[in-house]
C-alpha cells in the first residue's frame, strides 16, 4: 500500500518577475512561492514530506496540451529584449513575459508530472507541488492569467497516455474560472472538471458567459464540466462545504475516479485581494480530507492562485498537512450557506440532473435561468453586483483594508493513530501499527456508572466487564492524545455504546456524534443536544421531532444499496455531522445492514475528517474478519476501497433521506440545497409546484 507525501519545490521557480509597469500583474511575484515553501519549513511538514526532484518537461510532453505554433512563439521569449517582451505580451491578457519564464514553465509541468508519477506508481500516496507560473488560465495556443503552460490539463493528458487511465477528477477552487481547463476536456468524458468562481453575473474575469452553471460541457462530454458560479463575495466555510455535499463529492463518487488533480488555488482564502472571501486557511484541511476518499487516495494538489501572503501560506500549510494524515480542525461557527450561493448550488444540481444518477431523483425544484446579464433573484441591480463592483472599486483605489482572522489552530498528532480492543485470534487480522490496548475489566459499580439501568444483570457477566474495561481504556488514551482512535469488538453493543458515549461526555466532550448500523437505537436519546443520533436501519422507525435523533431508513436491494446509503452520508450526515460539530464520534454496527464492506469503509474514513479525528469504532462479536480489517485500515488513514460504479439509488431510499432532510433543515443549514421560500416566491411557484422531481 503507498504511503508517504510526495512535496515538489524548486528555487529556480521564483527567478522571474515583472520588469515594467502592469498593475493587473504586480500581485504575481516570487514571493507567492518563497513564503508557501518557508511556512512548510517553519512547521517541520516539508521535513515529513518525500522531497522528490523537479525535472524540466519535454517539448512532447509541452505538446499534449498547447499547439507547436505556441510553442514555437514562447520559446523566443528568453532572447527577448524587454520591449520585444512588453510587446509579446501585449498580444495576450493580464499575463507578463520574463526571459526566463519560459524555464520556470517548463519546471513547472516538470514538477506537476513527475509528482503524478510518483503517485501513480505508488512510491508516494499524494503530494503537492509548489509550482510557478500557474496554469489553469492557459489555452492551447494562448497565455492567460498569469499563465503560460496548463500543468494540470498536460498531468491529466499524461496521466491517460502513461498510465491508462480513463476517469481523471480535476478539481479546481481557484477563485477564478480555470477556462484552459474547461475548453481543454469540454468534449471529453474521461475527465470531470469541477471548477468554483467568482462570477458576479460575467462581471468578473475573465468575464465569459461559458463560465455558468449551464456549461455542462459538449457532445460526450455534457454533464462533465461543473461550473459553481459565486454571483457575490464573502463567501466562507459553509458555503464551500455546502458545495461539496450537494453537487461535488455525490458526482465525484458516481464518477469512480482513478486520479484527482487539484488546481490548488488559494485565492478563494480569506484575505486574498482577488478573491474578496471570508473562507478560513482551516477549510482546506477539510476540502483536501473529503477528496482524499477518492481514488483509493491518489491525489496531486498543484499551486495555482493565491495572493495574500499569509493566507497563501496558511492554506498551503493546511492542505499539506492533511495530505500527511494529519487531522483537520475542528470547525465550529458552521451555518446556513448564504442565499446567493444556495441559488448556485440549486442551479449546478438542476443542470447537472440529468447526467448524473446521484440526482436523478434528488428534489432539485423549479429552474432559473443564466446569470449571465443580471442577479435572478436579487432584482436587477442587486446586493451581489453592488458588492462585487464596490470591492473592484476599492481594490482600483488602494481602498482594501486589512483583514484579520485567527490563526489555525494547532494540529498536532498522537504518537499512534489507532488503538484496538480485539478478542483472541482476531489481533492478527489488524495491521501491526496499531496499538494493542491492555485492558483490565470493570467492576460491576463502575461499568453502572451514567448507564439508564445501573442494575442491568448483563453487568454482571465477566465479558462484558471485560470489553468495557478495553472501551474505557481505549476512550482514556484518545482523552490523553496517546492514540487518535480506537477499535473495539464487544459482545453486548448496546452497553458498550451508551458506557463510551457517556464516558466521553464526563471526561473530555461537550458533544458526541452516535452513527449507528441497525435496528434498534442503542442508546434512549436525551434532547440536551449532547447526543446526535444518526441511525441507518432497514425498518420504518417511529416518526421523531427531535433534531438530535435522525433514523434514515434504507431498503435493501440486492445485495445492497450502496448509491443510496451514500447519497445519504453525503447529502445528510455529513452535513448534519459537521453543522453539530462533535468531540467525540462513536460509530457502531451490528451487521452493516443494508450497506456493503467498502461503503462501511468509506463511511469511517470520511468521519475522521470531524472531531480532530476522535473516533471510537465499535463491532459486535462475531463480525467478520474482512470487517475488522477493513475497519482498522480506515481508522489508520489507508486509502478506502473504492466503490466502483455506481448505479441508480432507490427511489424509496432518496425519498427517506429527503424527508428527513427537509424536516431538519430549518435546524442544520447545511442541508440546504436550495433557498426554497425564496425560489417559490420569486419564481411565482405553489407549494405542489414545488415538489421537484419525486413522485
Amino acid at each position: 500500500m503507498a504511503s508517504g507525501t510526495a512535496l515538489l519545490y524548486d528555487e529556480e521557480m521564483t527567478r522571474y518577475q515583472l520588469l515594467w509597469d502592469y498593475p493587473a500583474c504586480k500581485i504575481e511575484s516570487p514571493e507567492r512561492l518563497t513564503v508557501s515553501h518557508e511556512a512548510l519549513q517553519t512547521t517541520g511538514l516539508s521535513g515529513r514530506c518525500v522531497s522528490l526532484p523537479v525535472r524540466q518537461a519535454t517539448e512532447d510532453e509541452i505538446l499534449l496540451a498547447h499547439s507547436q505554433e505556441y510553442l514555437e512563439s514562447v520559446k523566443k521569449t528568453p532572447s527577448m529584449s524587454l520591449e520585444e517582451l512588453v510587446t509579446f505580451t501585449q498580444q495576450y491578457g493580464d499575463v507578463y513575459f520574463h526571459p526566463n519564464i519560459y524555464h520556470c514553465a517548463k519546471l513547472a509541468i516538470g514538477a506537476t508530472l513527475q509528482l503524478v508519477d510518483a503517485v501513480m506508481t505508488g512510491k508516494v500516496r499524494n503530494g503537492m507541488a509548489l509550482v510557478r507560473p500557474p496554469g489553469h488560465h492557459s489555452q492551447r495556443s494562448l497565455a492567460s492569467g498569469f499563465c503560460v503552460f496548463n500543468n494540470v490539463a498536460i498531468a491529466a493528458l499524461y496521466a491517460k497516455k502513461h498510465f491508462n487511465v480513463r476517469r481523471v477528477l480535476i478539481v479546481d477552487w481557484d477563485i477564478h474560472h480555470g477556462q484552459g481547463l474547461q475548453y481543454c476536456f469540454e468534449e471529453d468524458s474521461e475527465v470531470l472538471y469541477f471548477s468554483w468562481h467568482r462570477y458576479e453575473h460575467q462581471r468578473f474575469w475573465p468575464n465569459l458567459r461559458e463560465s455558468d452553471f449551464d456549461a455542462v460541457g459538449k457532445g460526450k462530454g455534457a454533464g462533465f464540466n461543473i461550473n459553481l458560479p459565486w454571483n457575490k463575495v464573502g463567501m466562507g466555510n459553509s458555503d464551500y462545504l455546502s458545495v461539496f455535499f450537494h453537487v461535488l463529492l455525490p458526482i465525484a463518487y458516481e464518477f469512480n475516479p482513478e486520479l484527482v488533480l487539484v488546481s490548488a488555488g488559494f485565492d478563494s482564502a480569506i484575505g486574498d485581494p482577488e478573491g474578496h472571501m471570508c473562507a478560513t486557511p482551516d477549510i482546506f484541511g477539510h476540502l483536501t480530507h473529503l477528496l482524499m476518499s477518492l481514488a483509493s487516495g491518489r491525489l496531486c494538489a498543484i499551486l495555482e492562485g493565491g495572493y495574500n501572503l499569509t493566507s497563501l501560506a496558511q492554506s498551503v500549510c493546511q492542505t499539506v498537512q492533511t495530505l500527511l494524515g494529519d487531522p483537520p480542525s475542528r470547525i465550529s461557527g458552521l451555518s446556513s450557506p448564504c442565499q446567493s450561493a444556495l441559488e448556485s448550488i440549486h442551479c449546478v444540481r438542476g443542470a447537472h440532473q440529468q447526467y448524473w444518477t446521484c440526482l436523478k431523483y434528488a428534489d432539485v425544484g423549479p429552474q432559473l435561468e443564466a446569470s449571465t446579464k443580471c442577479p435572478r433573484l436579487e432584482g436587477v441591480i442587486g446586493e451581489a453586483d453592488e458588492e462585487g463592483t464596490q470591492a473592484e472599486e476599492a481594490q482600483k483605489e488602494g481602498e482594501i483594508k486589512e483583514i484579520a482572522w485567527p490563526e489555525p489552530p494547532s494540529r498536532m498528532a498522537p504518537p499512534v493513530r489507532t488503538g484496538v480492543v480485539l478478542p483472541t485470534g482476531l489481533e492478527d487480522h489488524v495491521p501491526a501499527s496499531c496499538l494493542r490496548v491492555t485492558t483490565i475489566p470493570l467492576t460491576s459499580t463502575e461499568a453502572a456508572k451514567g448507564l439508564s439501568d445501573p442494575a442491568d444483570p448483563k453487568l454482571k457477566d465477566d465479558k462484558v466487564l471485560q470489553s468495557l474495561g478495553g472501551v474505557s481504556s481505549l476512550l482514556e488514551k484518545i482523552e490523553k492524545k496517546e492514540v487518535r482512535n480506537g477499535l473495539a469488538v464487544v459482545p453486548d453493543l448496546s452497553l458498550a455504546v451508551a458506557f463510551g458515549v457517556q464516558q466521553a461526555l464526563t471526561s473530555f466532550t461537550d458533544r458526541v456524534l452516535l452513527v449507528f448500523l441497525g435496528s434498534n437505537p442503542p442508546i434512549e436519546l436525551q434532547e440536551d443536544g449532547r447526543v446526535m443520533l444518526i441511525q441507518f436501519c432497514c425498518t420504518e422507525q417511529l416518526e421523531t421531532k427531535s433534531k438530535f435523533y435522525i433514523p434514515v431508513c434504507l431498503k435493501k436491494q440486492s445485495p445492497s444499496d450502496v448509491p443510496g446509503f451514500l447519497y445519504a452520508v453525503l447529502t445528510l450526515l455529513l452535513p448534519l455531522a459537521y453543522g453539530y460539530d462533535p468531540g467525540m464520534i462513536l460509530a457502531a454496527t451490528r451487521e452493516r445492514d443494508g450497506v456493503g464492506l467498502a461503503a462501511w469503509a468509506q463511511l469511517i474514513g470520511l468521519l475522521q475528517g470531524l472531531a480532530q479525528g476522535h473516533t471510537l469504532a465499535l463491532l459486535l462479536q462475531g463480525a467478520e474478519e474482512v470487517t475488522v480489517k477493513a475497519t482498522a485500515a480506515s481508522l489508520l488513514g489507508e486509502p478506502t476501497p473504492t466503490l466502483g460504479p455506481l448505479g441508480v439509488p432507490l427511489l424509496e431510499n432518496v425519498k427517506a433521506v429527503e424527508k428527513q432532510r427537509q424536516r431538519l433543515q430549518a435546524h442544520w443549514g447545511l442541508l440546504k440545497a436550495a433557498d426554497e421560500d425564496h425560489l417559490r416566491a420569486t419564481c411565482g411557484h405553489t407549494e405542489d409546484e414545488y415538489s421537484g422531481v419525486l413522485p
